[in-house]
C-alpha cells in the first residue's frame, strides 16, 4: 500500500483505492479553482444581484477542447462556447468531461461577465475582488510590520549582549 495524504487514501499495487475518513464525501467531488480572470470565486452563492440569462440572446455551440486528456479530450465535442449576441461578450468552457455541467458552468460565468460589463466598477464581483485586495494587501502589511518589529527586536538584543561583554 501506498498513502496519498493529500487525499486522505491508500493507493494499492494495482492502482486500486481505499478511502480513508468519512466514506460519504470524496476529495474529488471538492470544486478545484476555475482559473478565470476577473472573476472572484469565494462567495459566490452570496451574489443574488446577477442579471437573468435570456436564452433568446445567446448563441451556444460545442466544439473540441483543447488541452490534457488525450483521447478524451480530443475525440469529444464536450466544449461550450457561449456567445451573448447584444453584447459580443463570449464565454468558452470546458472544465470537465460532461457538457451538461459545461453548459451550466459557461452559463454561470456569462451572468458573472454581464454583470460586469452592466455595471462596470459597482458590480458586485468586482466589489468583492477589491475588497479581498485590500484584506490580502492589509495581511502582508502586517506580516512585514511583524517581521521588522522581531528583526529589531533581535538587533537590540544583539546589541545588549555586545554592550555586556565589554564591561566584563
Amino acid at each position: 500500500f501506498q498513502y496519498c495524504s493529500f487525499l486522505n487514501m491508500h493507493i494499492t499495487a494495482k492502482h486500486r483505492v481505499i478511502w480513508r475518513g468519512s466514506p460519504g464525501i470524496s476529495p474529488f467531488l471538492k470544486p478545484l479553482p476555475t482559473g478565470l480572470t476577473n472573476v472572484f470565486r469565494a462567495g459566490k452563492k452570496d451574489l443574488t444581484d446577477l442579471p437573468v440569462l435570456n436564452e433568446d440572446e445567446l448563441e451556444e455551440q460545442f466544439v473540441r477542447g483543447s488541452g490534457p486528456g488525450g483521447q478524451a479530450t480530443n475525440k469529444t465535442s464536450n466544449c461550450v462556447v457561449l456567445k451573448h449576441i447584444p453584447t459580443g461578450i463570449v464565454v468558452k468552457c470546458h472544465q470537465t468531461r460532461s457538457v451538461d455541467i459545461n453548459r451550466k458552468r459557461a452559463r454561470g460565468i456569462m451572468r458573472e461577465k454581464l454583470d460586469v460589463a452592466y455595471k462596470g466598477e459597482l458590480s458586485e464581483i468586482l466589489v468583492k475582488k477589491k475588497e479581498s485586495e485590500l484584506r490580502k494587501q492589509d495581511k502582508k502589511k502586517k506580516a512585514n510590520e511583524n517581521l521588522e518589529r522581531k528583526r529589531l527586536f533581535k538587533e537590540g538584543l544583539d546589541a545588549d549582549s555586545k554592550a555586556g561583554n565589554d564591561m566584563v
